[in-house]
């Protein structure tokens, strides 16, 4: 992420995502949550991106968006993701707007043998569309104009491919060949998905819990792929 790039957008009162950048046309969401929740007025800024790195500053016309800046386009910095098995609840949500925040590329949804959820057609629609609306919602607010690509529910076996790692206690540190690191259920990996033949690392020295782990997964791969952590700090 650009930080000259990020610091203009979080001088803004708020971030939207539009589909079209030249021309922003707000949703009647976006509509009711700047203009009646956040009660915006004609004039402040506002960020308007299509989640695919081009961005702009715009302005309140009204019920309206202006636009007020040039286009800007931002690369993405890096590109790495987390598979993790869904848990019961909303700590599911947590760990995919941390991530989001974190600038995670791709989230999927693993099907686990000793998974808390139990997928269907219907139950994995619902709950991807959900993933979906919290990763927009954690965006505009960390001021992300990439979005991630979020799909699943898939088999760990569906993942297999270089720079796919497992997280397992006992693994090894993470190297700049990891680009994508798979998080177990709380029930643990079974002995068939332990024997599928990743490579493992070791995220920390003890057991996470599962939303835990997917964003120290996350936060791991965007340091160390983003220069910040240098190798010799990982183990």
């Amino acid at each position: 992420m650009s930080t000259a790039g990020a610091q203009r957008r979080a001088n803004c009162a708020a971030q939207v995502f539009v589909d079209d950048v030249g021309h922003p046309v707000l949703t009647d969401s976006d509509r009711h949550h700047l203009v009646k929740v956040r009660r915006l007025r004609d004039g402040e800024e506002v960020v308007a991106s299509d989640g695919r790195g081009n961005w702009r500053v715009c302005v309140m016309a009204g019920e309206d968006l202006d636009a007020a800046g040039e286009l800007e386009f931002e690369e993405r910095s890096s590109t790495f993701g987390v598979a993790m098995a869904p848990v019961k609840g909303d700590r599911s949500e947590w760990a995919v707007a941390k991530l989001t925040e974190l600038g995670v590329a791709s989230i999927t949804a693993l099907i686990t043998e000793r998974g808390a959820v139990r997928w269907d057609a219907h139950q994995a629609h619902k709950v991807l569309e959900r993933w979906r609306r919290v990763s927009v919602e954690a965006a505009c607010q960390s001021r992300q104009v990439h979005l991630p690509t979020i799909e699943g529910p898939l088999r760990v076996s569906d993942l297999k491919g270089p720079g796919v790692a497992m997280a397992a206690l006992g693994g090894a540190g993470l190297t700049q060949e990891v680009s994508t690191i798979l998080v177990g259920p709380e029930g643990g990996w079974s002995d068939e998905e332990l024997s599928a033949g990743f490579d493992r690392v070791e995220l920390a020295g003890g057991v996470l819990r599962t939303e835990t782990a997917a964003v120290v997964a996350g936060a791991l791969l965007g340091w160390l792929r983003g220069g910040t952590v240098p190798l010799s700090d990982i183990r």
